[in-house]
């Protein structure tokens, strides 16, 4: 049974565009547009989201929980209000594989590096 209604928690690697995120407050402030990754630790660098305003770079340490229907943060509706632009020293871009949305949760995966 999921944790919420948000859906079970997932990996960054199977997070697809245009999930939607929300602060820890429960405001929706945009939706996922790009995740990203350190290349060389492999791990999680944050994820770029599409608002109102523009895109808005959220660093790792700020995303609270991945989830299936959903990305919460750890930061709240005014903390989120001041989320700087995507860091021109992002991490690789990462994109859904969509041909591997059954493959991924069988072995894992599910995303390709932008070329």
């Amino acid at each position: 049974m999921p944790e919420s209604d948000d859906g079970y928690a997932i990996s960054y690697k199977v997070l697809t565009r245009g999930v939607p995120v929300r602060t820890s407050d429960g405001v929706v402030i945009g939706t996922v547009h790009e995740v990203l990754e350190a290349s060389a630790e492999q791990i999680f660098d944050g994820i770029v989201i599409e608002t109102p305003t523009g895109p808005r770079w959220v660093d790792a340490p700020e995303v609270a929980r991945i989830a299936e229907r959903a990305v919460t943060l750890s930061i709240d509706a005014t903390e989120a209000a001041q989320l700087p632009e995507r860091d021109s020293k992002g991490g690789a871009v990462y994109k859904a594989d969509a041909r591997s949305v059954r493959r991924h949760r069988l072995l894992g995966g599910g995303w390709k590096r932008r070329k």
